[in-house]
């Protein structure tokens, strides 16, 4: 006599005469993989809240591109490691509480202060960024800003055009590219407070353990200050993680390569005005100055993450290409 089992468990004995069997050991059998399977390309996203626009990379914060109307000038805060989430930059520490992370700005453009002290000597107002575009791949942020005293028509305005990427988990880029426009005629003192800088984490700085190095394979403010280079890096470790932050002369700029203004206690910039003759640099009105730099956030230190060959990379596709970022 034959016996009848009950239609849901014969459902299921079918069911799992389909599971794989385990393997010896009591662990699953998996099917071995032919290749590896690479990380997940960075996904970016912007999104503008009141005076600043902030960047997310796989939605943890990166940078934020600060415009608020009493701001000396706009500026890049925080700008975050990949590795540890925390800010290879510092907005105001001593000594020259005024470098603002990472910046443009310049002193004594037509006797105004476009770099430090009060408002009233001169500021860099921005007349409101948009995004054009706001991910996966990059954001791009645009940017139009008057040079001006307060009560004063602009003597400068600036054009400016910012691309973020996340080419790796370890890496992070920012290029900042800029067109300055003299809306009367301007003179430019030679001055060592001039044109795009970073101030490095005071615990990451040369001063504190870091390694301030450029192109030429020099090492600390006294082999690089001065020095013509095409780019300078100053990395460090902090809760055993180390990163740093590179920022790339671009070869279609003016000066290149620039002569560099640096400190151990991490402040480091291509600073040409500040080798000017007695003459100093002279705009007629509607003369452009056009500059753009490349900035590297990454993992380890200046040779861990490859910087010379992403700067001999980068100049050649900037190499006779059109002026864009």
């Amino acid at each position: 006599m034959t016996a009848h089992r009950p239609a849901a468990l014969v459902a299921l004995s079918s069911l799992l005469a389909l599971l794989p069997l385990p393997a010896l050991g009591g662990q699953a059998a998996v099917a071995p993989s032919s290749k590896a399977t690479a990380p997940a390309a960075p996904k970016l996203s912007a999104l503008r809240l009141d005076d600043r626009i902030i960047v997310r990379v796989d939605d943890t914060a990166f940078t934020t591109y600060r415009f608020g109307a009493g701001q000396k000038y706009p500026y890049f805060y925080p700008v975050n490691g990949p590795l540890s989430g925390l800010s290879v930059t510092t907005e105001s520490s001593l000594p020259w509480p005024h470098h603002r992370s990472l910046f443009f700005g310049c002193d004594k453009v037509n006797g105004g202060n476009y770099w430090q002290e009060g408002n009233e000597e001169g500021q860099i107002v921005s007349r409101g960024p948009t995004i054009a575009s706001a991910g996966p791949d990059r954001v791009e942020i645009a940017d139009v800003c008057d040079w001006r005293k307060p009560g004063a028509a602009p003597i400068v305005t600036d054009r400016r055009d910012i691309r973020i990427e996340a080419p790796s988990p370890s890496r992070r880029l920012i290029r900042f590219r800029i067109v300055l426009e003299a809306q009367t005629d301007v003179h430019v003192e030679r001055t060592n407070h001039s044109l795009f800088a970073a101030r490095v984490a005071p615990e990451l700085s040369a001063e504190k353990g870091g390694v301030l190095s450029s192109s030429t394979g020099a090492t600390g403010e006294k082999g690089t200050f001065g020095v013509a280079a095409a780019w300078c890096d100053v990395s460090g470790t902090r809760f055993g993680l180390k990163e740093g932050i590179a920022i790339l002369d671009s070869p279609r700029n003016r000066w290149f390569p620039a002569r560099w203004f640096t400190r151990d206690y991490g402040f480091f910039s291509p600073t040409p005005f500040n080798w000017l003759d007695d003459a100093g640099l002279r705009l007629a009105r509607g003369e452009t100055l056009e500059l753009e730099y490349e900035v590297i956030v990454h993992g380890g230190d200046a040779s861990e993450a490859g910087i010379a060959g992403l700067f001999a990379a980068w100049a050649a596709e900037r190499g006779g290409a059109a002026a864009r970022p």
